[in-house]
């Protein structure tokens, strides 16, 4: 008798710890702040298939918030920006982070194109020191330089990789 007492609580707790549990994950609070970041192209509304499984668990439509986004980065048209989009009481808010290359595009002050039809564009417009310096003060917070001089280098090689020059000459020698 104690033998079976035995070997039926040592079954139960063999049963308690290799059990998987199939639990539901906890509710979503809808009055918490969740921040997605998202890439997207300036000015058009991104697949609703790429966007669902980021969106969709928060409650959200995936095509409103592409609709969203294609408003929120009407001014960067045909430039590839990171949006932030912060989500709180299932309503969303758009916000541009844009990336080095595609503010020194917009400084060139290039005309608008349609990315489907116009590919492999050269970039070979001139922007000003100032300019660059500008682009460098907007990037500071997320530069890894120790000082701004550190900022502007990197904008600099940025725009040697976009293929523009700075102020007639090429961004190595300025």
């Amino acid at each position: 008798s104690s033998r079976v007492l035995w070997t039926l609580a040592v079954t139960q707790l063999a049963w308690n710890f290799f059990s998987v549990r199939a639990d539901m994950p906890p509710k979503f609070d809808p009055n918490e702040v969740k921040v997605i970041y998202v890439r997207a192209v300036g000015g058009e509304a991104g697949a609703a298939s790429s966007l669902a499984p980021k969106v969709g668990p928060l409650g959200l439509s995936p095509k409103k918030v592409g609709d969203d986004i294609a408003k929120g980065t009407a001014d960067w048209k045909g430039l590839k920006v990171t949006v932030k989009l912060t989500v709180q009481n299932r309503q969303a808010k758009v916000e541009v982070c844009p990336s080095a290359p595609a503010l020194v595009i917009r400084a060139l002050k290039e005309p608008e194109r349609d990315r489907k039809k116009v590919k492999n564009v050269k970039h070979n417009g001139n922007i000003s020191m100032k300019d660059v310096c500008e682009i460098a003060r907007a990037l500071r917070s997320k530069s890894m330089a120790k000082e701004f001089v550190g900022t502007v280098k990197e904008v600099l090689g940025t725009c040697v990789s976009v293929g523009c020059t700075v102020d007639g000459k090429t961004p190595r020698t300025c």
